[in-house]
């Protein structure tokens, strides 16, 4: 499964939490779900403190580089550095 690959991918991060939430049924209909999944990330890492939310993104963007546009159509992303965060 890409969640599965999404998650296996981003343990580089150590995260301390991480979820991730397949909302393809939601987005059925859509033109570009036909070029992979919408997907919605929880992530809880120190390796984004000091990072600003842009280059957390960056981070997890870099990656997941070969599986957007192709296996994944939409990520959006919560990262932080402590689940106090959320």
């Amino acid at each position: 499964m890409i969640t599965d690959e999404i998650c296996l991918r981003l343990a580089k991060l150590n995260p301390t939490m991480i979820k991730v939430e397949d909302e393809s049924q939601m987005h059925i209909g859509h033109a570009g779900s036909l070029q992979g999944g919408h997907y919605h990330l929880h992530i809880v890492s120190k390796c984004f403190s000091g990072l600003s939310l842009i280059e957390r993104h960056r981070l997890i963007y870099d990656l997941l580089n070969d599986l957007m546009h192709n296996k994944i159509h939409a990520l959006s992303i919560d990262a932080h550095t402590s689940t106090d965060n959320f």
